[in-house]
């Protein structure tokens, strides 16, 4: 079975995504949220590894609003983290109620459903977190600091002229460097993620995703949210990923969660896709 395109309808326009399985057999669905400025592509080498597994799953990989083939935001909205969780309660509170959902997020993406996780504990099964470890944090001494440079980086971003790429090769192995990925294991989300204009390629994704956040929850929050999550809980790190996760999870030792290491960097789950799979399928098969 390959992975088909569909679509879901939420306030404001569509949520593109990527799915395989059949929706019908399966009464679980593994529902995937990706990292900043990435897409649905991201999962699509783990969504196939998992589905040779596992084949009556159900498995969704959405783009967030913004990012991909989903809705970009009217002009003058920005995307701010908490709409983000107000996008994803709708999904699944709209489509997939009836069913058992696994939440499957990475960097930006794991951040966003531990909260829908653990705001919204009747809806999620299990939580798979993949270099991430909820929501976060920063000392609340920044938020004054914080709020200002992120309301003067939206004015100097509408300044910002938008990259072209003469091919998507060139913006394949330049986003590859970025990553510290390899040409290949990027290139489902470039492919996913630009458009030809004119002889050239540009980014799908709305620029003003490129706008430093203003706010971020302080420690005390982060640590509110992350005790609240009920379901199972599984946390997924590269083994080259990023430090600060380890630093964060110290500090959440005395919560319950599963913590699995694989090699890898920060993207692990396109670097070593059968490792992560076998970890997401081993935490399915406790449902």
């Amino acid at each position: 079975m390959k992975i088909q395109n569909n679509e879901y309808q939420i306030t404001g326009g569509h949520l593109a995504s990527l799915e395989i399985g059949d929706v019908d057999l399966s009464t679980v669905t593994v529902l995937f949220l990706h990292g900043w400025l990435d897409n649905a592509a991201s999962f699509s080498t783990l969504m196939e590894s998992i589905h040779s597994q596992l084949p009556n799953l159900h498995l969704c990989a959405v783009d967030l609003p913004g990012h991909g083939l989903s809705f970009h935001k009217a002009a003058g909205n920005y995307y701010l983290f908490h709409d983000y969780i107000d996008d994803i309660y709708q999904l699944i509170s709209t489509h997939f109620s009836h069913r058992r959902v696994v939440l499957a997020g990475h960097s930006l993406g794991a951040l966003i459903a531990s909260c829908v996780s653990s705001a919204f504990p009747e809806l999620i099964t299990a939580l798979v977190q993949i270099e991430g470890a909820g929501p976060l944090p920063e000392q609340a001494s920044h938020a004054v600091e914080r709020l200002r440079a992120g309301i003067v980086n939206r004015s100097k971003l509408k300044d910002k002229p938008i990259r072209h790429y003469e091919s998507l090769e060139q913006a394949t192995s330049l986003r590859a460097k970025v990553n510290r990925l390899l040409p290949d294991q990027i290139e489902p989300i470039v492919l996913r993620g630009m458009k030809k204009q004119g002889s050239e390629y540009i980014w799908r994704h709305d620029p003003k995703l490129q706008c430093e956040s203003i706010y971020r929850m302080s420690f005390e929050h982060a640590d509110e949210i992350v005790k609240n999550i009920k379901s199972l809980h599984l946390i997924v790190l590269g083994e080259d990923g990023y430090p600060e996760l380890r630093q964060r999870l110290s500090q959440l030792s005395n919560l319950k969660y599963e913590v699995r290491t694989v090699a890898g960097g920060h993207h692990c789950h396109l670097e070593n896709s059968h490792a992560v799979a076998l970890s997401i399928l081993g935490l399915v098969n406790k449902i």
